[in-house]
């Protein structure tokens, strides 16, 4: 297994080191099932090692949240567990630099879309009917957040944690004073309203983007390829260039190239530190991002009555063959390690997190969705901008592919995207020849592993 996994992780390592969150098939990695209770592995001491990621805007914003509840798992249990927060930024790093050295922590955060290509290093411990058995079975969990949690056919790799979806956040204000009534619902409603509220000569746009943030781009690229009925994949033959995905990436590109409502500094932002910010100030009407953004925005001084959030909007009509498709089942699952030697705590810890209780809290703190159906009940998830997000992930989400590949067309579509966004915002012509030709170079890497 350990060659295998060398392999594995030096194949995602080549393109996906750096994504951020949000993500191999390994269809004859043993399944182990964890040791029962009374056994020499369930003896060892009671500490377990836990990786979170970085859900809130500070890492000790996080511990804020995670340490009361740590606590409160060791008194039900007496399992204590070592916290480390770990930045976006140097997750992935860790994460694989453990897989190949086999000294990883008990349990630990990935973006969902890692799922299927971390599940190919045979590393983590498979999520088998026994061992979802144990943490209270696969039915309480949402359909919509499972279907992010491996490659189709396996065991999963991870069970859901955080669950997230896109949405269109608006700037009441700004819509008032520009006398717009509502956000827009259509793509084309979406452009008007934009170029309302853009006014460059006050440095205010009616968007904001993470142009180099290659794995938002290529979010966009999904999503909009989807709503063109592009394929990313015909089986793993990469698809990256046909007609239906450059239609969809050139729908995100032309918001700067062709419509001009983003500033053009937006193609130099790989987080979303800036945007939320000038989307806080107003400098910015609107945002299509993650529920997450709502923690930020108001730590940013924009307070939660003063802003709206609605589905990002879908071309209307849909094109031939289209999706309707704004969002990807966006969000962060929760994984033990194989070679975890407290594989029994840990599966009680992740049973403790995954448990209704905990998700309202864990939740509700971070913005996020709970993953599990029976925390909905709390009024806390009741609220109209909470239900957008609810309805969009139930309704119109879509998992990106859960394949080993998947990394690949993230690191490969979304940084054709970065450099196309950066020779937009130099003032050069990016058309529709432009964008085929970064798509099919992409196409080619892919295609030759290169």
């Amino acid at each position: 297994m350990k060659s295998r996994t060398i392999e594995a992780v030096a194949a995602f390592a080549l393109f996906a080191l750096g994504t951020a969150a949000c993500g191999k098939s390994g269809g004859d990695a043993p399944s182990s099932s964890p040791a029962p209770s009374g056994s020499a592995a369930s003896a060892a001491p009671a500490t377990l090692s836990y990786w979170a990621s970085n859900q809130a805007p500070s890492v000790e914003d996080d511990k804020k949240v995670l340490l009361p509840e740590l606590a409160k798992f060791e008194k039900q249990t007496g399992i204590k567990v070592k916290l480390e927060v770990i930045p976006w930024s140097d997750l992935l790093n860790r994460i694989l630099g453990a897989t190949t050295s086999g000294k990883g922590p008990d349990v630990l955060n990935i973006g969902n879309s890692w799922s299927a290509s971390l599940q190919a290093t045979g590393a983590f411990l498979p999520f088998d009917d026994a061992t979802l058995a144990r943490i209270g079975g696969k039915d309480r969990f949402i359909p919509a957040s499972m279907s992010a949690t491996g490659a189709p056919g396996q065991p999963p790799a991870a069970v859901p944690l955080y669950g997230l979806a896109y949405g269109l956040f608006y700037h009441k204000k700004m819509f008032a004073d520009a006398g717009i009534e509502k956000p827009p619902a259509t793509w084309a409603e979406l452009i008007t309203v934009a170029k309302k509220l853009t006014d460059p000569q006050s440095g205010r746009y009616g968007l904001a983007i993470m142009g180099a943030s290659y794995s938002e781009n290529a979010h966009f690229a999904f999503m909009f390829g989807r709503q063109h009925g592009a394929k990313i994949f015909d089986g793993k033959q990469p698809r990256f260039d046909d007609p239906e995905m450059a239609a969809g990436v050139k729908q995100y590109i032309d918001l700067l190239s062709v419509h001009k409502v983003v500033n053009p500094s937006n193609a130099e932002y790989v987080n979303d530190t800036q945007i939320l910010k000038d989307f806080s100030a107003g400098k910015a009407a609107m945002l299509m991002i993650q529920s997450y953004a709502a923690t930020a925005i108001e730590q940013n001084g924009l307070s939660r009555d003063a802003y709206g959030v609605a589905p990002v909007p879908l071309p209307d009509p849909l094109p031939a063959n289209g999706k309707r498709v704004n969002s990807h089942v966006a969000g962060i699952n929760i994984a033990v390690f194989e070679d975890s030697k407290n594989k029994d705590a840990a599966l009680k810890f992740v049973e403790f997190m995954t448990s209704p209780e905990e998700q309202r809290i864990l939740n509700a703190a971070f913005n996020s969705l709970p993953v599990v159906t029976s925390a909905y009940s709390d009024e806390r998830f009741k609220t109209a901008n909470i239900q957008v997000f609810q309805k969009v992930l139930a309704e119109t989400a879509e998992s990106m592919p859960m394949l080993e590949e998947t990394a690949q067309f993230e690191t490969l579509v979304g940084t054709a995207m970065k450099d196309l966004l950066a020779e937009a915002a130099s003032g050069k012509v990016v058309d529709d020849a432009a964008i085929r030709a970064k798509l099919t170079k992409a196409n080619q890497q892919m295609a030759s592993g290169k």
